[in-house]
C-alpha cells in the first residue's frame, strides 16, 4: 500500500519557482528528466518522493496536451513529495529549440557563475586586505 498522494489522472504536477515568481506551474505531467550534480535523473508519478540538487542544465518534462517541454534551470533544488513536483532555481528560461536553450545555459548561466567566481575573489582580497589593517591597529 502506497503513501503517495496522487492526480485523480495518476500523472504528476511541476512547479519550478523563481526567487519572486511561479516561472511555470503545469498539471498533467507524465515524465521530468533533470540534471542532478551526480548525472540525470528521471521522475514518473508513482517514483517514491525524493530530493535532488540541480546542476545548471536542461529540465524536459512532458504532458499530453503540449508534448515535450524544455526548460534551462540554473542550479536549485527539486523536491518529489507525492505527485508534486517542486524546482526551486535562481533562473530559468523556456523554449521549444534544445540547441538554442543548450547555448543560453552555457553563455547566461554558466559565464555568470564566471563573473562571480572574479566577484568573490576581489571580495576576499578586500576583506584579507581590511582584517590586516585592522590587526595593524590592534598592535599599535
Amino acid at each position: 500500500m502506497s503513501t503517495q498522494a496522487t492526480t485523480p489522472d495518476g500523472l504528476m504536477t511541476l512547479k519550478v519557482l523563481l526567487p519572486f515568481q511561479v516561472f511555470v506551474e503545469t498539471a498533467g505531467v507524465s515524465r521530468i528528466v533533470a540534471e542532478t550534480v551526480e548525472g540525470y535523473v528521471g521522475l514518473l508519478p508513482r517514483r517514491l518522493d525524493c530530493v535532488a540538487a540541480l546542476a545548471p542544465g536542461i529540465l524536459i518534462y512532458e504532458t499530453a496536451a503540449e508534448g515535450e517541454r524544455y526548460v534551462a534551470v540554473d542550479e536549485g533544488v527539486m523536491v518529489k513529495a507525492g505527485s508534486m513536483v517542486l524546482v526551486s532555481v535562481r533562473r530559468a528560461l523556456m523554449g521549444r529549440d534544445l540547441a538554442a536553450l543548450h547555448v543560453a545555459v552555457e553563455q547566461a548561466f554558466l559565464s555568470v557563475d564566471e563573473q562571480e567566481k572574479r566577484v568573490r575573489s576581489v571580495m576576499a582580497k578586500l576583506e584579507s586586505g581590511f582584517l590586516k589593517r585592522f590587526a595593524g591597529f590592534e598592535h599599535d
